[in-house]
């Protein structure tokens, strides 16, 4: 099973894992979110990252979710991902959201390589633009 881990701007990574937490009422096991500060530079934010990257990491690769392509945190991941032995599969998806996390926490059983579709799919999925003449459903 894929480690997942989310590197974002502050604090929106912590966000996302909690309301993961929220949803299925704990934080499922080899997630794991890095906030990146303002100030950081990926050279000194680095060691940081690598670390959590261990954390998640196993036989069964690690998914990485970062928040915009070509900040920080995707640089951050990309130098991570280039940075792997080859025993550790790495895949990196920008843009994520909240479906996307779901999406993947769902299916963790997956391969990383699936997983990282997953994380596309539900993530392009969990973008509309609701009727807002409709009432909303009650529960």
């Amino acid at each position: 099973m894929p480690g997942i881990l989310i590197i974002a701007h502050a604090p929106l990574a912590s966000a996302l894992r909690d309301c993961v937490s929220h949803v299925y009422a704990a934080c499922p096991s080899r997630l794991e979110a890095l906030d990146v500060p303002p100030d950081a530079s990926p050279e000194a934010f680095l060691p940081q990252a690598g670390a959590a990257m261990d954390r998640v990491a196993d036989d069964g690769g690690v998914l990485v979710l970062v928040d915009a392509a070509g900040a920080t945190p995707c640089n951050l991941a990309q130098r991570l991902a280039r940075g792997g032995s080859r025993a550790r599969q790495v895949r990196v998806v920008a843009g994520v959201n909240l479906p996307m996390l779901l999406r993947v926490v769902c299916y963790r059983d997956e391969p990383v390589d699936a997983l990282a579709a997953r994380a596309v799919e539900g993530g392009h999925r969990g973008i509309d633009e609701p009727d807002v003449s409709q009432e909303p459903p009650r529960c």
